[in-house]
């Protein structure tokens, strides 16, 4: 069952039969959203790209994205860069998976970004969303909506964390600005 999840919310990321996920897919769809113009509607092309940065008590050591597919572990893959988005509400334009049991011990919070490289606002984007899938049967477990609308190009989506012996998840979804993660940094912060 899919929790559809609301902002600040912290959802335990343990298998209904109480055992604890192993593997994990944070997925991000979007589409364009229609543009009206002197002959009509149409979509342009949107290009956003998925970031994961990792941390170690609140320092970043590691990021994979679209330039950096796999961590320097191993433990966290981005599946390829997609250019122009157009799953929506269906499947996922990037995903990136996480092998929690080989993800090293100081490594604390993974937070998950989404940006425009191209610098396109997210009032050009709708249908956005992230969500966290159990890799080892397809089983979405959380989806949380990206509001579009804003005169933003990015937003830190969300982080999964330790919490006691397991992992949590808790969607962030606040709007930032910025073509990359780096440029993510300031706002990515406060939230470790």
């Amino acid at each position: 069952m899919t929790v559809n999840m609301t902002k600040g919310q912290a959802i335990s990321l343990t298998k209904s039969d109480g055992g604890t996920l192993t593997a994990v897919r944070m997925g991000l769809g979007w589409q364009a959203a229609p543009r009206r113009g002197l002959f009509g509607s149409r979509t342009r092309e949107i290009d956003l790209d998925a970031s994961a940065v990792l941390f170690a008590d609140k320092q970043p050591v590691d990021v994979v994205f679209f330039r950096h597919l796999v961590s320097d572990d191993g433990s966290v893959k981005h599946t390829g860069d997609n250019l122009v988005g157009g799953a929506g509400s269906g499947g996922d334009d990037e995903a990136i998976l996480v092998d929690l049991q080989r993800v090293p011990v100081h490594i604390d919070q993974i937070v998950f970004t989404v940006n425009s490289f191209t610098g396109q606002t997210f009032q050009e984007v709708q249908n956005a969303f992230c969500r966290i899938v159990d890799e080892t049967n397809g089983q979405e477990l959380a989806r949380y909506t990206l509001d579009g609308g804003g005169q933003y190009t990015a937003q830190i989506m969300a982080k999964v964390h330790r919490a006691g012996g397991g992992w949590q998840m808790t969607a962030l979804g606040n709007p930032a600005n910025g073509r990359t993660f780096q440029d993510l940094m300031p706002a990515i912060l406060p939230h470790l």
